[in-house]
């Protein structure tokens, strides 16, 4: 597994921050197995006032992310860890669900257990070119994916249609779906 701990800003992670990091996000990747998690990156900010930790965790079927600041970068640390680990609490029924297919079922960890899970934890500008591999799944799928990569919206190839789309959250809390359509 490829462990990335990058500084930003001028700032350049020390040894013990990287190993701390390290540590603290292999409980994270415990969850699932070595062959659904190939890489953790972790970045570092420095700001005048507060450090922001920015974690992006790739696995088979979804992306776990967090972004947290703090005036501590260990406490950042530590907090974007618990958020990981809040996501995967709050959707561990549709991790569960998800478990179940073929194919994913035999590359999560058996440490994926919901249950001691559940004991475990008490633009003006263009700035940035993503791509990402479109998966076929539905509404529902792409919802919890979104969830647990912790953005307000996520593109997905809808299973029935099969066109891109682009599942959001309002900000009233509801879901939306925006459908596209080719002239």
């Amino acid at each position: 597994m490829k462990f990335e701990v990058l500084g930003k800003n001028g700032f350049v992670p020390t040894a013990a921050i990287k190993e701390y990091a390290e540590k603290r996000f292999n409980k994270v990747v415990s969850f699932f197995g070595p062959e659904v998690v190939s890489e953790v990156r972790v970045v570092c900010k420095v700001y005048k006032d507060h450090h922001k930790i920015e974690v992006t965790i790739p696995t088979k079927g979804t992306v776990l992310r967090a972004e947290v600041s703090d005036l501590d970068m260990y406490a950042a640390i530590d907090k974007a860890n618990d958020k990981l680990v809040s996501q995967i609490r709050r959707h561990k029924d549709k991790l569960k669900h998800n478990l179940e297919k073929e194919g994913i079922k035999q590359a999560y960890s058996n440490e994926f257990d919901a249950e001691s899970l559940e004991k475990d934890i008490l633009a003006s500008q263009l700035v940035k070119n993503k791509k990402i591999e479109l998966k076929p799944m539905t509404s529902h799928e792409a919802i919890a994916a979104m969830e647990l990569s912790g953005h307000d919206f996520y593109v997905f190839l809808d299973k029935e249609t099969e066109k891109t789309n682009v599942v959001y959250r309002r900000h009233d809390g509801d879901y939306a779906i925006i459908e596209t359509h080719t002239f």
